[in-house]
């Protein structure tokens, strides 16, 4: 595969300035599951919030086969998406990992709020982590979900905090990512125009 990780991501850029521009290519999904079923060169991996208003694959206009998709509330890591990152991207073909949140998380707006609630309190907790970050406001009465401005940017620090905790805790793609080999990029996607604001 001859393409650089800069040149997936103008690509990325590309297809989400399709989508927000509603010209979106005229894909034949059928015939693209039948020319991969023996193989795929996925040109990125694109972790992302569970939320079904932010599918990766549409927002940047990408057909089947063309990119690895991570889905978790908060748009988190575990040991688990790690390691699919790690195939994703040594032994296989993705050249960029775009971590992409997006405006008004619910995941977000539980972890400013402190809910608690089964398994998601612990992807809540490492959220919380971005909500710390966040020094200001510093009245406890403006730090919660009914604060927009506030919400906003942990969704900001979220995204930052995972990149930083792929680099940290992956020493494979830690290296590739200093060789060269990938680009570790963050990302907002705006629910209301579509559009991916890189950080």
């Amino acid at each position: 595969m001859n393409l650089t990780p800069k040149k997936v991501l103008k690509t990325l850029k590309k297809g989400n300035d399709r989508f927000v521009k509603n010209l979106s290519l005229n894909r034949d999904l059928l015939k693209e599951a039948k020319s991969t079923r023996t193989g795929q060169s996925p040109i990125a991996v694109i972790l992302s919030c569970l939320d079904s208003r932010s599918s990766a694959e549409v927002i940047f206009d990408q057909g089947i086969g063309d990119v690895f998709s991570a889905r978790v509330a908060g748009n988190v890591i575990n040991d688990d998406i790690l390691g699919s990152m790690e195939f994703a991207c040594y032994l296989s073909t993705a050249k960029v990992i775009v971590v992409l949140g997006h405006s008004n998380c619910g995941a977000v707006h539980g972890a400013c709020d402190g809910a608690v609630l089964g398994f998601l309190t612990g992807i809540l907790k490492k959220i919380e982590e971005a909500v710390d970050l966040v020094r200001k406001p510093k009245n406890p009465d403006k730090r919660n979900s009914g604060n927009i401005e506030f919400v906003d940017r942990v969704t900001v620090e979220n995204v930052k905090l995972t990149m930083e905790n792929i680099r940290k805790k992956s020493d494979i793609l830690s290296k590739m990512e200093k060789h060269g080999e990938i680009l570790i990029v963050g990302g907002i996607h705006n629910l209301s125009d579509g559009t991916i604001k890189y950080l």
